[in-house]
């Protein structure tokens, strides 16, 4: 017995002092480092990045953040005195919140005339009968109206965002920005609409004609707020421009 419990002594002190080596090993620097390693390992060993210069690399850059001045002047320029990074998503949101509901109560309101014309032929007869009934019948309501939902959220999210983004790329190639340019985002979305659904050509005149009524209100709301705050329209200084060099070539100094 005794003789058990010493050589379970003697083992173990033995793997605590491999550990202990190996331990000690890992630690050495690489320029204490054997020299009889095989090229191959030195080479691997020499191109580990070392963590101080990782953190250094990673410390030196340094996003720069708009102060307060920056984003006010910012908004002061930007169309509703909202910044177009602020403005797309808070439109693409907004649209597909609208969407959403109006899908969910049409779908819900579709899926249980649905289920109605379905089951008119085998009404139930019993109060149990009944319950199931109603309970399948709110089932598919939810489910056909979340569905409808989330369909009609994404298709008016998808022209929305496309609108105002077109109406922004447009102030930026235009330099100016004014109800023009939502005139033309209008158009050009309500083109892209009737080419994705395949309106005759009645169909796509018409809806060019809603989406050209509807630029030149929405435009016209955008520029009446812009003069209200004193900010240039881009139409109303050409115009500007335009009288006074006629006014120069008409009477010139003497």
């Amino acid at each position: 017995m005794l003789l058990r419990v010493k050589r379970r002594e003697f083992h173990i002190s033995k793997l605590l002092d491999l550990a202990t080596a190996s331990a000690l090993t890992s630690t050495v620097n690489l320029d204490h480092a054997p020299t009889d390693l095989p090229p191959m390992h030195r080479q691997a060993m020499a191109s580990e990045p070392s963590e101080p210069a990782g953190n250094a690399k990673a410390s030196a850059r340094k996003v720069r953040q708009i102060t307060p001045e920056e984003m006010a002047e910012l908004a002061k320029n930007s169309r509703l005195s909202i910044p177009s990074f602020v403005r797309i998503p808070a439109a693409a949101v907004t649209s597909f919140g609208v969407g959403m509901t109006l899908g969910v109560m049409h779908g819900s309101k579709m899926r249980g005339l649905r289920f109605r014309a379905e089951h008119a032929h085998k009404l139930p007869s019993s109060t149990t009968g009944w319950y199931l009934y109603h309970r399948s019948k709110n089932y598919q309501m939810a489910f056909g109206g979340i569905k409808e939902g989330l369909r009609m959220g994404g298709r008016i999210c998808f022209w929305t965002t496309a609108m105002f983004s077109i109406e922004d790329m447009f102030d930026s190639y235009r330099g100016s920005m004014d109800g023009i340019n939502t005139v033309m985002a209008s158009v050009a979305v309500a083109g892209g609409f009737s080419v994705w659904n395949r309106f005759p050509l009645i169909m796509a005149a018409r809806t060019t004609k809603t989406a050209l009524v509807v630029g030149l209100v929405y435009g016209g709301l955008q520029d009446l707020v812009s003069a209200a705050r004193g900010r240039p329209i881009g139409y109303v200084e050409a115009i500007r421009r335009r009288m006074t060099k006629i006014q120069g070539t008409t009477h010139p100094d003497e």
